[in-house]
């Protein structure tokens, strides 16, 4: 700890000698023939402090630098979505070093190298590579066996329809407003496609707002969760699904495929892919494709994504007013999104008979950040009874407020585009 304190304050001083070397010596007097060697080195150092990024340092890099270390800090020590956080965390750090433009790394930096690793998510390319690997990491048995649950993910997806009534009425036109209010999917591959195409000013902004959410998961749906379920309904078990056939998991893909896109055609990139990652783990036959797209190109293409997107978050472009709106209108979306999760659930429950009644908490797991809202339906649930548990079916509609975020998606692009 002493050794680190040391190199940090070391850097610091560095820092402060930069800022404060400029005019310290005149660099016409220190050329002359007759300056001396003092002079001449005492310029020669100047010219490399001020070379240094420290001479450039300003509040907005600082601040920017601060919530990307903060990111990687939860990643770590907190488990808060490592796979996404860490390398947005670290993007976000590199891309605000003052004068890293000259060195080809601003994401936004014509003729960079993350300038044309970022065309992959301004073109659209690496959401549907993450849904592939998504569709291939999933499965939907557990839907297959109660589809009603799929009623669940659809009621979540409220929350992103009332946050586009809130981005109108916050001053967003309605391209602007369709692509933050996709943050209440708590999906941000579909929150990078739609934005991609309908706002791309705000691609940055909005995609670590949903990310930011879809990590603080933890922290956020669990008091909604008390808040609106008594205790008495926490402790509801739920009767086992049935085992579900391998020809149902495989016939599933192509039917929900085939009924999705009809229904939001703009979406079929996203459900296309999605679908076709299951289909290739369920069919038995390719299980080495299966094994690449949900492993070492999936994993690939998160990091790519994830650190191209932290790099575009400049303080210049980031720290404005529209930014916090964007995350203010973020935190109601998934806030809406949770609770209107849980109390559908509540609903359902009226018309129910008693040995088919659903424990409410797996309403929060509609949101479609899996499979982390899915576990915490599971811990909610033991917390009452430690003998309940609840994940397998949390998944249901877990999984369906994948397909629903998606078709949301496709929805408000057919109407926005």
């Amino acid at each position: 700890m002493k050794r680190f304190l040391t190199i940090v304050i070391a850097l610091l001083t560095i820092g402060c000698v930069s800022l404060l070397a400029d005019g310290v010596v005149d660099p016409a007097a220190a050329a002359a023939p007759d300056a001396s060697i003092l002079a001449k080195t005492l310029d020669g150092v100047t010219t490399f402090l001020k070379s240094t990024a420290f001479a450039h340092l300003n509040v907005g890099n600082i601040v920017m630098m601060a919530i990307g270390v903060i990111y990687v800090m939860l990643a770590i020590f907190k488990g808060f979505e490592p796979l996404l956080l860490l390398p947005i965390g670290f993007g976000v750090i590199l891309g605000n070093i003052p004068g890293a433009e000259a060195l080809g790394v601003y994401a936004e930096e014509e003729g960079s190298v993350m300038y044309y690793l970022y065309q992959g998510v301004e073109l659209g390319i690496y959401p549907p590579l993450v849904f592939l690997g998504i569709g291939a990491m999933t499965d939907f048995s557990y839907l297959i066996a109660n589809p009603k649950l799929m009623l669940l993910g659809a009621a979540a997806q409220i929350g992103i329809f009332a946050t586009f009534a809130a981005a109108l009425g916050l001053g967003f036109d309605t391209k602007e407003a369709g692509s933050i209010a996709i943050i209440g999917g708590a999906d941000g591959p579909t929150a990078i496609y739609v934005t991609g195409i309908l706002a791309p000013k705000y691609l940055g902004s909005i995609a670590i707002a949903a990310y930011s959410y879809m990590a603080l998961v933890p922290i956020i749906q669990p008091p909604l969760m008390r808040l609106i379920i008594p205790k008495s309904e926490r402790g509801i078990v739920m009767k086992p699904s049935r085992v579900v056939t391998q020809k149902e998991k495989i016939l599933f893909p192509i039917i929900a495929f085939i009924i999705c896109s009809m229904i939001a055609p703009d979406a079929i990139p996203l459900l296309g892919t999605l679908f076709l990652g299951n289909l290739l783990k369920e069919s038995g036959v390719t299980k080495r494709l299966s094994d690449v797209v949900s492993n070492a190109l999936n994993s690939a293409v998160v990091v790519v994504l994830g650190l191209t997107v932290g790099a575009s978050t400049q303080a210049s472009v980031f720290l404005t007013p529209e930014s916090i709106k964007i995350f203010a209108l973020g935190a109601c979306a998934f806030c809406v999104a949770t609770s209107a999760g849980l109390l559908f659930a509540r609903l359902m429950n009226l018309f129910l008979s008693k040995e088919n009644k659903i424990n409410p908490l797996i309403g929060s797991a509609g949101v479609s950040a899996v499979p982390m809202a899915a576990r915490l339906s599971e811990v909610e649930g033991l917390k009452t009874n430690p003998k309940n548990h609840l994940l397998m079916h949390a998944m249901a509609p877990n999984v369906s407020g994948v397909i629903g975020s998606a078709m949301a998606a496709g929805v408000l692009l057919s109407f926005l585009r």
